[in-house]
């Protein structure tokens, strides 16, 4: 009978243990919403920067320079 109640506490206190608090849980969803925006940031960067190498490459030649505006509305899509 001892080890019955022994045994009931202990799994009790593990299962304590294995819940997460609420806060513990918005910790980590604000954490993952940082990571997101960060990685758009990031990718909005890539796209203005080959953007300014496109813009580069194609000198003074007009319909180069409107091809390479896909990668600029691309990067303002990503606001």
């Amino acid at each position: 009978m001892r080890i019955h109640k022994t045994l009931i506490c202990v799994t009790c206190l593990g299962f304590l243990a294995a819940c997460s608090s609420p806060q513990d849980r918005a910790a980590k969803a604000q954490e993952h919403s940082y990571e997101a925006i960060e990685e758009v940031a990031k990718e909005r960067l890539r796209l203005v920067e080959e953007y300014q190498d496109c813009v580069k490459e194609s000198g003074s030649n007009a319909q180069k320079v409107e091809a390479c505006d896909s990668f600029l509305k691309a990067a303002e899509a990503l606001k």
